[in-house]
């Protein structure tokens, strides 16, 4: 998946962005046939939060379809935020593929009567 990765108020390491890049890969066995047409991942370091101490923003932006995917996390620890939006993104993920199968299935139906 060609992902575009952004860093705000932080700076973006290599490893960030190795890190960032193989967590948005292993989406692509859940992601099949579906045509991404742009991929955009944004790790953010926020001090203007309603709790204490360094919080880190995750937020991912999947086009798909002409359909837009997106899922925003926020943790004390940049990584895990990471780690939730990608959790999040599968189930997002297989949700938006058991909806599209739902839709064919019946529009075959309603063509078949």
């Amino acid at each position: 998946m060609q992902l575009n990765i952004k860093a705000t108020n932080l700076e973006l390491t290599p490893e960030l962005k190795e890190y960032v890049q193989k967590k948005m890969d292993m989406l692509d066995k859940y992601l099949g046939k579906l045509k991404i047409i742009s991929a955009h991942f944004e790790a953010i370091k926020t001090t203007n939060h309603h709790l204490k101490g360094e919080i880190y923003c995750a937020e991912a932006n999947l086009a798909v379809n002409g359909d837009l995917l997106r899922v925003q996390k926020t943790e004390k620890n940049l990584f895990k935020a990471i780690d939730k939006v990608k959790d999040h993104l599968e189930v997002v993920i297989k949700k938006y593929k058991d909806k599209k199968k739902k839709s064919i299935k019946s529009i075959k139906s309603i063509n078949s009567v």
